[in-house]
């Protein structure tokens, strides 16, 4: 939440002459709904079954960059289906600079409480492992411009990962 998904995903699609689709935006054009209003109506669980459908959609399309949201990690089903059908990108960066980021963001349902950056800490450490378990690519954002975090990954994806995958 907040290290540069959607950004990052369309500058690198443009890149790539590739089509760059964001899956919150997608569940919102299909329901005609906020996130927020979604999280608001149907909790958590009832997004994460729209988001899980739309996941499993959009991972079988070719020539598209996909910015999923931070918690699509949490589904078992989400992290194969990324992990096995594309090249997944773990855009990481430092806690100070996600708070920075979202903290005056109204859209974000799981931040909304009283104390956001706790919670941030308490996101990061649920799906941090998480992250690394499927992530064919791990870049730190903290203090890249968006240009720089795309030339990384060019860079990256010209070279062969080590692990095989």
């Amino acid at each position: 939440m907040g290290a540069g998904k959607s950004t990052v995903g369309r500058h690198l699609a443009r890149g790539l002459h590739k089509t760059f689709v964001d899956g919150d935006k997608v569940i919102e054009e299909r329901t005609g709904a906020s996130i927020s209003l979604i999280f608001e109506i149907e909790g958590e669980s009832g997004f994460r079954q729209r988001e899980a459908a739309v996941i499993d959609e959009l991972t079988r399309r070719q020539e598209v960059v996909l910015a999923t949201g931070g918690g699509a990690i949490l589904r078992e089903d989400n992290r194969r289906c990324l992990a096995d059908r594309g090249y997944v990108i773990y855009l990481r960066a430092p806690l100070e600079l996600l708070v920075e980021r979202t903290t005056r963001d109204r859209k974000r349902p799981l931040l909304a409480n009283s104390d956001p950056r706790r919670r941030l800490m308490d996101l990061m450490a649920e799906r941090e492992p998480l992250y690394r378990e499927v992530a064919h690519l791990i870049i730190d954002t903290g203090h890249r411009t968006v240009s720089q975090v795309i030339s990384v990954i060019r860079q990256q994806c010209r070279q062969p990962d080590p692990s095989g995958r």
